[in-house]
């Protein structure tokens, strides 16, 4: 997936400036795409320079012009375009996987002690993501929002962060779990829990 795909999705909640953007990035798409405001920037350039998004100044008291872009229809198509193909497989690439692979030859405690940080930065997650949801909702159930909001994208991806990261959480406890098994046969003693 090319960031712009990401950029045009997250501009479907409407006009916004670069700042803006890359500043509730987090907000709309970090749960499935992340992007430094550098790259941000660099994407928007390109982007309006093939005509996907417009780009308008929007000139302020005491601070710098900002640009303020907005959808093309030509970027509504290729949107549409990009929905109508099949995504391509998810690659994982986590550091955390590799080492816990090299664990029998390296250092078990620092391992385990990466998998609680893992821990904890997907209960961090979680609990933005369900405050998240909760603004979504905004007093309503799941069925209401769904036939009544303007737009679902934004809740389905965020349920699918969810998941992730009560994913994230479960997994972690077992390999925890297992680590503890582990060193609680090599060193002879009863296994806990």
């Amino acid at each position: 997936m090319a960031l712009r795909n990401a950029v045009m999705a997250a501009l479907l909640d409407g006009a916004a400036s670069g700042y803006d953007l890359a500043k509730n990035f987090d907000a709309s798409v970090a749960n499935f795409w992340m992007a430094t405001p550098q790259q941000l920037y660099r994407e928007l350039d390109r982007m309006e320079s093939d005509g996907l998004i417009d780009a308008v100044v929007v000139r302020q008291e005491r601070r710098p012009d900002k640009r303020v872009f907005s959808l093309t229809a030509a970027g509504y198509r290729a949107l549409r375009e990009y929905t109508e193909r099949s995504p391509r497989p998810a690659a994982m690439r986590d550091e955390l996987l590799v080492q816990l692979q090299a664990v029998d030859a390296g250092d078990a405690d620092a391992v385990r002690a990466s998998v609680a940080e893992r821990i904890a930065w997907a209960r961090g997650k979680l609990a933005r993501y369900e405050r998240l949801r909760l603004r979504l909702l905004d007093g309503r159930t799941e069925d209401e929002h769904v036939a009544r909001a303007e737009r679902i994208g934004p809740y389905l991806t965020l349920l699918g962060g969810i998941s992730l990261e009560e994913e994230n959480i479960r997994w972690g406890e077992r390999v925890l779990a297992l680590l503890d098994r582990r060193a609680a046969a090599v060193d002879g003693s009863p296994a806990a829990g």
